[in-house]
């Protein structure tokens, strides 16, 4: 559903939305071993987001990345969006250039409203809703 760099970019995300008060800034080093993820390949997803204004970056020996803003105003959406684009939202379940009510693919009607509901879930999930999980123990970012 989501691409391997979504996933990451997600879990990044909540990780330092789920930093204390006080520590919320989080190295490239933290967070790649926090979601284990290569540093490498976290480096470039944490650009994406501090490209797209959801992450701030700050360099130096007390640099590090943290939230832009509220963690409760940033939405899962917004999140798959910067990393993997709009065509979860809007994209055809089989990849047909055109899929619509009126040119409707083989699960065209199925697959809409699992869209919908999905839609609906990745517009009113937050970064608190999910850093809370983690912080209770209750969700996790690795196995």
């Amino acid at each position: 559903m989501f691409s391997k760099t979504c996933k990451y970019a997600i879990n990044a995300m909540i990780y330092v939305a789920s930093l204390p008060i006080g520590n919320e800034r989080a190295s490239l080093k933290d967070i790649s071993k926090a979601i284990n993820s290569p540093e490498a390949f976290t480096a470039k997803i944490l650009q994406a987001l501090v490209r797209d204004d959801l992450l701030i970056s700050v360099k130096g020996p007390h640099g590090g990345f943290s939230i832009n803003g509220k963690a409760s105003e940033i939405y899962l959406a917004q999140i798959v969006d910067s990393i993997d684009g709009n065509l979860l939202f809007t994209g055809c379940a089989l990849g047909l250039k055109k899929c619509a009510e009126e040119h409707p693919c083989a699960v065209h009607y199925k697959f809409k409203a699992i869209r919908e509901h999905l839609t609906g879930m990745l517009h009113s999930t937050n970064l608190t809703d999910m850093a809370d999980r983690v912080n209770n123990g209750i969700s996790f970012l690795k196995y």
